[in-house]
């Protein structure tokens, strides 16, 4: 007569390094559109990121559903 052993390992449905890029995502995206009114690209455009508000263009209806106000 044999006898059967089953051994069950439980692991985490979602691995918590997933779940942290995710939200840094979150917030790095966040902040580009909070900022996107020249701001960041700034950086790199000068006075000319203000006049154009290509980014602002770009992500305007996302912004609208972040919560954010435009216009």
């Amino acid at each position: 007569m044999s006898v059967l052993k089953q051994i069950t390992k439980e692991a985490p449905s979602v691995p918590h390094i997933a779940v942290g890029i995710l939200v840094a995502i979150l917030v790095f995206t966040m902040f580009i559109v909070g900022y996107d009114q020249g701001h960041l690209l700034s950086i790199v455009q000068g006075q000319e990121a203000f006049d154009g508000m290509w980014l602002h263009e770009f992500s305007h209806d996302m912004r609208h559903s972040a919560g954010f106000p435009c216009h």
